[in-house]
């Protein structure tokens, strides 16, 4: 499993991150009380209220284009990290949450990809991709064409299956589909595709969709 960056944005509950040698764990500003020992910390602080202090602090002016989950996203992207994950970015005040669902595909368009987990529920975006999920995965899944049509889309092992469909962003074919405790496979071969389902479930295996490339 390749090495991941943790990111942590403002929550209401502690974050337990269980790191592994070469991990990365940034706090974006409020996130800084979520976490314990960080290895950096980056924002313009107005949400935590204070600078805090330390070498590995990294303070940007209030003014600024990018929110403070994507200067710490450029962090890990400079640091040469692949595999991002994303806390705190969902359930709070909806415009954050559509920059940080943005911020995917930020991600993708760099080489990367993110999992922005909620309290409640899990999104990542896909491109020229397929998510793989164990047999073990329950409960609500749905996915939207992101930015554009999504083509090829295909949805095996799912309540409700999909073969090459086609997904527009002006109609909600594959919304409130689920999970049934089966293998089942997201794909999509052109375009984006939104892939959001409950949270709790081990994440799917992620990998290029068969006969294509990522």
């Amino acid at each position: 499993m390749e090495p991941i960056c943790y990111i942590a944005g403002a929550m209401a509950r502690e974050l337990h991150i269980r790191k592994r040698p070469g991990d990365l764990l940034i706090a974006a500003d409020a996130g800084l009380t979520a976490v314990r020992e960080p290895d950096l910390i980056v924002g313009d602080f107005d949400s935590l209220g204070h600078v805090p202090e330390g070498d590995n602090v990294v303070r940007h002016p209030v003014k600024k284009d990018d929110t403070d989950m994507l200067l710490a996203i450029r962090l890990g992207l400079a640091r040469g990290y692949r595999a991002f994950y994303l806390y705190g970015g969902v359930g709070g005040r909806t415009d954050h949450t559509l920059a940080n669902l943005q911020s995917l595909a930020f991600l993708l368009e760099r080489g990367a990809y993110g999992y922005l987990f909620g309290e409640r529920e899990t999104f990542t975006l896909l491109q020229r991709e397929e998510l793989r999920f164990p047999a073990c995965c329950r409960g609500i899944f749905s996915a939207f064409a992101f930015g554009g049509e999504a083509a090829g889309v295909t949805l095996e092992g799912f309540l409700y299956p999909l073969a090459d469909a086609r997904l527009t962003p002006s109609f909600p074919l594959a919304v409130s589909n689920e999970l049934t405790g089966l293998p089942a496979r997201a794909c999509v071969k052109s375009g984006r595709l939104l892939a959001v389902w409950e949270a709790g479930n081990p994440l799917p295996e992620r990998k290029p969709p068969a006969g294509g490339t990522a």
